[in-house]
């Protein structure tokens, strides 16, 4: 049991998925958030832009790291071995997340629902896992989610799913309330001088309820209800609140990166059933329907179907000619919404990774890889011809036009003009920027290269912060602050050395402490030996073992 400390809880860090001015701004009009309308109208606040890619898996490390993607070493869900893959996990963010660096400066922590932060590692306080963790999250201490849930019985780490759309907004409530006594009983328990509480929530309606802004309502006027009652109960010295991008509509097409590719001969395709799954379905079979034993109920169902599908399309009747035919005569979206989306895919093309010079791996990371000699398992790229092909392929894609002949990309970026670190080469070799962030990128292969967005509303690169407290000059402009801003933030909140390796800034309107050379961060991760690669003299890469 921790001793117990006078200072009570000096930084109190709120993370609200998703939100963004627009969104929020609607919300205070409303009324419906008065305390977090509050709360934005005393603190120092503005836009937070994100990160590429703006998507939760990458994004929270950043938040809570201070460190870019090609330092702590997570780009997306998944994580790749060659072709392989496999949902990242905690152990593949290779950098000290804040919780472990208050640590070193005897500060204790409480860290509740965070993406991204299980299967947790020592530190003086309690996490329990958020999004990406299983159901039931191995948490720290260990036996912790046991003790929890005696305190809270209805603690989830994921919402159930529902028959019906109003069950499931109770469900999104229950989970929001859920994370408030949690971390009420952690915060007594523990007597953290940090505190920090995620609401996965307020992004998972919109992907789920996209336009039923009466369903937004409902779930942020449960976030604002227990965002009150922490600010009341634990009375802390400065709050931070912070979201890892924005949300809106997208308006213009669905653009399947790889279609587009395989029309231009870098993408080779094969029916044979193999290739990756989409998020939503590995999402859909990791998190829910769970029969206590890490499976899905459905599995067997679901395998034995994608089986037939597939001995179809190797026979030549393959999803995309039925759904071309269906098209026609006016059936194929009733039909598709009924299908499940690996039942589909099973019968469709999918990308031939060894046989392929370059493809989008997964939509997520936004991003190609090239198929590289001596780096991927079946490399077709000579590495002498990187260079070559790589500056090919922004031409390329710089080229692609909606239907409208607009630009489907704002930018088309090597992959060192975005992430520095050891782990950039396990980044995609090219970063693609969607103009306007209204163009939704697929990895899908479905015979066309353009249709309507399968979410209509989706990620945005602006999120929003907010920062009040009596150190915080109010007064002052919070300037242009981003992702990377949040951790020197906080350390600088706490009073606390900033270390030296974050790549962002305290924020202006809270006092600077000095910087610190912290121990070096000794895990290699859970993704094996890494190889750390650096600009030569010449801007080429070159290779070196990481410490």
């Amino acid at each position: 049991m921790p001793t117990e400390s006078d200072a009570g809880l000096e930084t109190l860090l709120v993370g609200l998925d998703a939100a963004c001015p627009r969104v929020l701004d609607e919300l205070f009009e409303a009324g419906v958030t008065p305390n977090l309308a509050a709360f934005y109208d005393e603190a120092a606040s503005g836009p937070l832009a994100s990160q590429l890619p703006p998507w939760t898996p990458s994004a929270w490390p950043s938040i809570y790291t201070g460190v870019n993607p090609g330092k702590h070493g997570v780009f997306g869900f998944l994580r790749f071995r060659g072709y392989d893959w496999d949902i990242v996990n905690y152990d593949d963010v290779r950098e000290f997340s804040l919780w472990e660096l208050l640590g070193h400066q005897e500060k204790r922590s409480v860290v509740v629902n965070v993406p991204v932060t299980g299967p947790p590692r020592s530190f003086p306080g309690a996490l329990v896992p958020g999004y990406v963790a299983p159901e039931n999250p191995t948490c720290h201490p260990e036996g912790l989610l046991d003790e929890l849930r005696e305190v809270v019985p209805e603690y989830r780490v994921y919402p159930p799913d529902a028959d019906d759309r109003d069950e499931q907004v109770q469900h999104y409530r229950d989970c929001v309330a859920a994370r408030g006594e949690a971390f009420d009983y952690l915060a007594g328990r523990f007597d953290p001088d940090f505190g920090f509480v995620q609401f996965q929530v307020c992004d998972t309606v919109f992907h789920q309820n996209p336009g039923d802004w009466d369903a937004v309502e409902s779930v942020y006027a449960a976030i604002d209800d227990v965002f009150g009652q922490l600010l009341v109960e634990h009375d802390p010295e400065t709050v931070i609140v912070a979201s890892d991008h924005g949300i809106g509509e997208y308006d213009g097409y669905e653009f399947r990166v790889n279609e587009y590719l395989a029309d231009r001969g870098y993408v080779e395709t094969t029916r044979d059933g193999t290739g990756m799954p989409s998020w939503s379905s590995i999402a859909r079979e990791r998190f829910h329907t769970d029969d206590g034993q890490g499976g899905s109920l459905t599995d067997a169902v679901d395998q034995a179907a994608q089986r037939a599908v597939a001995t179809a399309a190797r026979a030549g009747v393959t999803a995309d000619r039925v759904y071309r035919y269906l098209d026609r005569v006016g059936l194929a979206e009733p039909v598709a919404d009924r299908l499940d989306p690996e039942l589909v895919r099973a019968g469709t093309r999918r990308v031939d990774f060894g046989e392929s010079m370059a493809f989008m791996r997964d939509r997520i990371e936004l991003g190609i890889r090239l198929n590289l000699v001596g780096r991927e398992p079946d490399g077709v790229v000579p590495t002498d011809d990187y260079d070559s092909v790589r500056t090919e392929l922004i031409d390329t894609l710089e080229r692609a036009r909606t239907p409208n002949g607009e630009r489907v990309f704002e930018q088309v970026l090597p992959r060192e003009s975005v992430f520095h670190g050891p782990y950039i080469e396990e980044a995609p070799d090219l970063i693609v920027v969607p103009a306007g962030f209204d163009q939704f990128l697929s990895a899908s292969l479905r015979g066309e290269q353009f249709s309507e967005p399968t979410e209509s509303w989706n990620h945005k690169p602006t999120g929003s912060v907010a920062v009040a407290g009596p150190n915080v000059d109010q007064q002052r402009s919070i300037g242009e602050p981003g992702l990377l801003d949040i951790a020197p933030t906080v350390c600088a909140s706490v009073g606390v050395p900033v270390p030296h390796r974050m790549d962002g800034e305290p924020l202006t309107v809270v006092p600077t402490p000095p910087e610190e050379r912290y121990p070096p961060y000794p895990h290699g991760g859970g993704s094996g030996a890494r190889q750390r690669y650096t600009a030569g003299t010449d801007g080429r890469e070159t290779r070196g073992e990481v410490e």
